[in-house]
This record gives C-alpha cells, structure tokens and sequence, in this order.
C-alpha cells in the first residue's frame, strides 16, 4: 500500500518576482510525484499537497534553499491515498484573499501563541476570547468550546464582521484560529490594524494545535472535528479521517447520518441540497418535455409542408391521365 504525505504550509513574504518564482516551483513539481495546489501572489505562498515521502522530502529540502521560505513550517499527515486529482500551480492577487488594502501580515501581525501555550491558559481559566476565522461550513464541524464563531460565508467577510460586532472587545485578549494559521495571521494583521491591542493567533492552525496537544493530560478544549480542505474532508483531534464525506453537488459536509437519509444520493443530491437538487431536476425536466413537444411540432409542420408539395405535384399528373 502507498503512502502519502500531506503538506499543508503557507508564508506571508514579498515574493517581488512572482512569474519567475511560480514558473521554478511549476518545473520543479513537474518531476516530483506531487499532486495539489500551489498559489503565489506578492504577498507570499501558500500551498496545499500530497507526495510520495521522496518528492515531498525533495520538494521541502527545495524550499528550505531559497531564503524567502526557508523558514516555512510545513504542517504534515499521513494518509494510505492521493487526496488530490491533479496539480496546479496559480498566481492570484491574494494567497487568501481578504480584499482590504493595506493588510501586511509579513510586517505587521498579531502574536503567535502555541498550542500547548493556549491549552494552559485554557486550563487555568485565564480571560481570553477565542476567535473562530473559518467560514461556516467548516464551524459546523467543529471548534473551540466557548469560541466566537462567526456567521460568515467567506474570509473576505471577515473584516466587516468584526466591524459589526466585535469592537467592543478591542482591549480583550483574542486569540483568533483556523485550520492551518494562515487565514488567523491575515485576521491579526487586520485586527491590529483596526486598533485591537493585544490579539494571537495559534501557531500553525487548529492542525498544530491537535497536534502539539494530543499526547497532553486532560481536557484539549476542542469540540468536534476540523474540516480539510482535501479529500479526507475532516480529521479528529488525533489527526486522523472521520467518517465525513463532502457533496460534491452544494459542497456540505456529510455526517454519517447524512450518507443513511433517504434524500442523500451519490453525486447527485443530500439532506443540505435534496429539495434545491429536484426543484432543478424538475426543471430540467419540464424543459427537455418542452423541447421535445416544439421539436415534435416541427416535425409535423415539416411532413406537412412535405405532403402539400408532394400533393401539389401528383395533381397535374393525375389531370393529365384523365384528360
């Protein structure tokens, strides 16, 4: 059986010649058995991948030469399958997009506080906020006991959010976390930027936390599974697959119960999408009776057509039998 070894990494860092930087890594994973995603943009790298341990150990001794992502940490876990189907390599304006100006978090950014750190601080019942950044699909999944979550759609909504309803809390202690660090750093830099005094973030994510946690006494504060953005979908606080599953149709995590409900079908609808699924299919049904009656009467009018002009040839001839 094959193993795979899952990096999840990113770095806030200006790139300055981000062609020539993404066109040396697109050649370098061409000849590494690498499937994943790859994103540059000026503000650094971000990167999600599975290899064989060879090329990933190839790809990360890669990195660790060239001086902007040297000091990378690359988040790992194992898994007996490739998660990705392909590999890409982008370049975007954002390697997580926020769409505020401004925003430097290689320069500019909140404290970093490590898992076992915040576990303590946890324990000992020490006044902090907890600070969700994930979307919701993911919250769902799970998060910190007593975390503020949220309702958010996507992280360029995060800013405005916090705008709305958070601000009262600028001289809290906040300690915001996201599944592997890098959208968490953006939210500091954010945060600090609007004037909030004394925010962290966890050091490498949820992901890094379960890690450096896992072995350690007691209570980890967590509730729940974290939700990965591959094919395993979400892992539990021992870093490993649960038993969720992702439409592919509407995008929803599935919980085991989800995949034994009568409105779950593979690859075509589930408990989050079943109504939404048929209303279309009924659609698309009602269009394709719709075509088929007007291709119908097309064809009618077309024999029509063809039988007049057959009839008006085979008149003159029968005329001219009987005359």
């Amino acid at each position: 059986m094959s193993t795979f070894h899952n990096l999840a990494f990113y770095k806030f860092v200006r790139i300055g010649n981000v062609e020539t930087t993404a066109k040396d890594f697109e050649n370098l994973v061409a000849g590494l058995d690498m499937k994943g995603t790859l994103i540059f943009a000026e503000e650094g790298l971000n990167g999600y991948v599975a290899a064989s341990p060879e090329s990933a150990e190839r790809f990360i001794s890669y990195c660790r030469a060239d001086s902007r992502f040297a000091d990378v940490e690359f988040k790992l876990s194992v898994s007996d399958f490739q998660p990705y189907n392909r590999m890409l390599v982008k370049i975007k304006k954002e390697i997580v997009t926020m769409g505020r100006t401004g925003i430097d978090p290689a320069h500019f950014t909140g404290k970093h506080v490590d898992g076992e750190t915040l576990k303590k601080w946890l324990d000992n019942g020490e006044d902090v906020i907890l600070l969700d950044t994930r979307n919701e699909y993911e919250t769902k999944l799970g998060t910190f006991k007593n975390a503020v979550v949220p309702d958010i759609k996507t992280f360029r909504t995060f800013p405005s959010w916090v705008e709305e309803n958070f601000m009262q809390h600028k001289n809290k202690r906040v300690v915001t976390f996201c599944t592997g660090g890098i959208r968490c750093e953006k939210a500091t830099a954010y945060m600090r930027q609007a004037g909030f005094e004394d925010v962290y973030q966890i050091q490498g994510g949820i992901l890094k936390y379960f890690d450096q946690t896992q072995t350690t006494d007691g209570d980890n504060h967590y509730e729940g599974d974290c939700f990965v953005f591959d094919h395993r979908v979400a892992v539990n606080t021992r870093l490993s697959k649960t038993e969720h599953d992702m439409c592919y149709v509407c995008w929803a995590t599935l919980t085991p119960e989800d995949k034994i409900s009568p409105l779950y079908k593979a690859n075509e609808y589930c408990p989050h999408c079943a109504d939404e699924s048929q209303r279309r299919a009924e659609k698309r049904r009602f269009k394709a009776i719709e075509t088929n009656k007007q291709a119908l009467e097309r064809r009618f009018e077309r024999a029509k057509k063809a039988r007049a002009e057959w009839d008006a040839k085979k008149k003159p001839a029968e005329e001219s039998r009987n005359a």
